[in-house]
């Protein structure tokens, strides 16, 4: 049997009921009509204050979040710690805000959950997006290479700020801190920024992680620029390699505004950028790397390559990592083989972490395979469950 096929090691933490309501959910998911619906129905309901947060909390929300506040994600973090040998990192998915007193709550919110990793083994990383620390019209501005007025200059000297603050603390906990990729056209702003805190935090290991959606055809070559650097004037590299979560958004956009898409061409073009990367880290010690992949061959790449270069198991710049709620049979079955591995447990009011939500399922519909992989391995527990 090969390792992600073991379901009663990637299930051992559901309940029967739970194991049901998860089949129930990716069926439902699978139906691509009806989460078009579901999606428009759900924003429609939240917008005029119909009261569905109660039915949202007791399916999809319970089933891809952690809870409403850092507190009620407690028990399932403990649950996956203790039981499962599996990590979480809290992520406070709340999106789309634009006004600095939700920039600064963010940047407290962020503060929190280091001094919550400093005390507790369980949650190794802290997280969050750039735009949880600024506008978006801002870092779009900023990479589009526009002149900022005296007015945007003090704001996005704020957001600078709110980074640093954030990474000085993380230094001093030893906590490394995964920023997360955005939009394309907002990105460029977000990478120089991160740079220049690598240069500044990463002198001893990699205490600041960027991200790299490999969807992106200019990803790997952005790397070995970054490589290049980093070696002259000798600080680390965090990344945080993933495929991506705004394809359909940046091609719709490419074609609008009549610029070459940055999207690969299609699914395989982006496994093999995916994987490349991947190798082009492990082969350079310098380097620390958290594999965001729900992907089988992504996995048994890595657990190669780090055979390969003789990185063990435990190696504290190696790890993977998955969402909550997907791809247990990955996350279970690398953590039963002692590999390092955490899983992203959003948290959030429900209304405001609805944009993620509906993503995830649009995202799970989009991905060829994915819902029916999902389905077919909580089939085999029902089966062996015999429920």
């Amino acid at each position: 049997m090969k390792l992600f096929d073991n379901t009663k090691v990637a299930f051992a933490l559901k309940t029967d009921s739970q194991l049901e309501r998860a089949y129930f959910l990716f069926r439902m998911i699978q139906n691509q009509p009806m989460v078009k619906i579901g999606s428009a129905v759900t924003n429609f309901a939240l917008k005029v204050h119909l009261p569905v947060e109660g039915l949202i909390r007791s399916t999809v929300f319970d089933h891809f979040c952690g809870g409403v506040t850092e507190e009620d994600c407690l028990p399932i973090i403990d649950n996956m710690y203790n039981n499962g040998n599996v990590h979480s990192v809290l992520d406070y998915s709340v999106e789309g805000q634009d006004k600095e007193a939700s920039f600064d709550g963010a940047l407290e919110k962020i503060v929190k959950i280091i001094n919550f990793c400093e005390e507790k083994k369980s949650i190794p990383f802290a997280v969050f997006k750039p735009t949880g620390f600024g506008r978006f019209a801002l870092y779009q501005k900023i990479s589009e290479g526009k002149e900022l007025t005296p007015k945007e200059t003090e704001e996005w000297n704020r957001v600078v700020a709110r980074y640093h603050k954030v990474c000085k603390i993380a230094l001093e906990k030893d906590v490394p801190l995964l920023i997360d990729a955005e939009e394309s056209w907002m990105q460029k702003a977000a990478d120089d920024l991160i740079e220049d805190l690598m240069e500044t935090y990463n002198k001893e290991k990699a205490i600041v992680f960027n991200t790299l959606q490999m969807y992106r055809h200019d990803r790997l070559e952005y790397l070995k620029e970054l490589h290049q650097k980093a070696h002259q004037k000798g600080f680390h590299i965090g990344m945080k390699v993933v495929r991506g979560a705004y394809m359909e958004k940046e091609r719709e956009r490419a074609e609008e505004k009549g610029y070459p898409s940055p999207i690969c061409e299609n699914k395989q073009a982006t496994d093999i950028n995916y994987d490349k990367a991947i190798e082009y880290m492990m082969e350079h010690p310098k380097m620390a790397l958290f594999a965001g992949t729900h992907n089988e061959q992504s996995s048994y790449l890595v657990m190669d390559l780090a055979k390969q270069y003789n990185i063990k198991k435990d190696d504290k710049r190696l790890w993977f990592g998955q969402l909550f709620g997907m791809s247990d049979h990955i996350s279970y079955n690398l953590a039963n083989e002692n590999y390092n591995v955490a899983k992203y447990l959003p948290f959030g009011p429900v209304r405001d972490v609805m944009p993620y939500l509906i993503r995830r399922a649009e995202e799970n519909t989009s991905v060829a395979g994915q819902t029916s992989r999902e389905l077919n391995l909580l089939k085999t527990e029902r089966k062996r469950r015999k429920l």
